[in-house]
């Protein structure tokens, strides 16, 4: 999500911005290789393989490609779900039955979008995935996760506290995004792994 973090201190925003600035330099063929690298990764996970319901997102951009990833989940017969973003920064879901089902969304001066073109299933279907992947720009070694910054994911994750879902938060990173600390806030939360081209990280959380 390409949106304002009004909460977040000086160090947050400095390092979205080297990060976002190392992805943006990236060659197309770069970003080409890690997707399918990436999608072969996350496919080994055992928290996908046994996976009913993701609830993923389509990257855009630079972002580690996900769209390779989302067609192999759904031939394994994976219902996989999408975000569709709110006025308010949440997000509603909406599920992904191929290329044919995405709409190309513009929200104000935000980045594009692409987000699922059939029914809306509300904020709370989130909480019946058994996987999440979160997007990001980095994850620590803790397993903290720095986002794009408009607080859409925080939203999720609380949301998924409230409802005692507890499925496997997952995201998806170059190499050099996983890092040994990031600064943290009283409402993050950490992740259980982060899939990169060349391996997995997992965290004890």
């Amino acid at each position: 999500m390409n949106e304002k973090d009004p909460a977040a201190g000086p160090g947050k925003r400095t390092l979205r911005r080297d990060f976002l600035a190392v992805r943006n330099a990236l060659p197309a063929s770069d970003l080409r290789e890690a997707a399918g690298a990436l999608a072969r990764r996350a496919l080994e996970l055992p928290e996908l393989a046994r996976a009913r319901t993701v609830a993923a997102y389509v990257s855009v951009g630079s972002e580690p490609g996900t769209l390779a990833l989302l067609d192999a989940l759904r031939a394994r017969g994976v219902r996989v779900l999408l975000p569709a973003l709110l006025p308010d920064n949440d997000l509603d879901w909406g599920e992904y039955t191929g290329p044919g089902s995405l709409a190309r969304v513009q929200h104000g001066g935000k980045m594009a979008l692409f987000e699922p073109a059939g029914e809306r299933l509300g904020a709370d279907a989130v909480t019946a995935a058994d996987v999440v992947l979160l997007p990001g720009v980095a994850v620590d070694a803790r397993g903290m996760r720095l986002g794009r910054g408009g607080g859409s994911y925080d939203r999720v994750l609380a949301r998924l506290d409230r409802a005692g879902a507890h499925p496997a938060l997952v995201v998806l990173l170059y190499d050099t995004e996983v890092v040994a600390s990031l600064p943290e806030e009283a409402h993050d939360r950490p992740v259980h792994a982060v899939v990169t081209p060349s391996g997995v990280h997992r965290f004890p959380c």
